[in-house]
């Protein structure tokens, strides 16, 4: 199956946000990500999927940056991890069980909690 020059260049702009989101506000690209897939027609679960799938590589790139500049150490890193790693192990298996629905209701709360806490200050 050929994909289409329009969804091509559709995905190369939200991956080029989302990128650029990643860099600035950490890892708030998702946050763009997922509801752009979702309009783009993937049903919510497997958008949330793919975002992740898109924004690993971008956090690990950023990441990348952040330490070898000197703007954060590893040593800050190293506490967060292990439950981290944990908590991401533990969404990804809760995800297919969660309704469509109701997913974009957590989703859609975070991301008002997220806009209240950055206004709020």
């Amino acid at each position: 199956m050929k994909t289409k020059p329009a969804v091509i260049i559709r995905g190369a702009v939200c991956g080029l946000f989302a990128g650029l989101l990643n860099g600035l506000l950490g890892a708030g690209g998702g946050m763009v990500i997922v509801p752009l897939l979702e309009r783009n027609g993937q049903e919510p679960r497997k958008a949330h999927a793919t975002s992740i799938a898109v924004i690993t590589p971008l956090c690990v790139l950023s990441a990348a940056f952040y330490l070898h500049g000197g703007s954060v150490r590893l040593s800050d890193v190293l506490p967060f991890l292990p439950a981290g790693l944990a908590g991401a192990f533990l969404g990804a298996k809760l995800l297919p069980k969660i309704p469509d629905n109701l997913l974009r209701r957590i989703f859609g709360a975070f991301m008002l909690y997220a806009a209240w806490r950055l206004l709020a200050r």
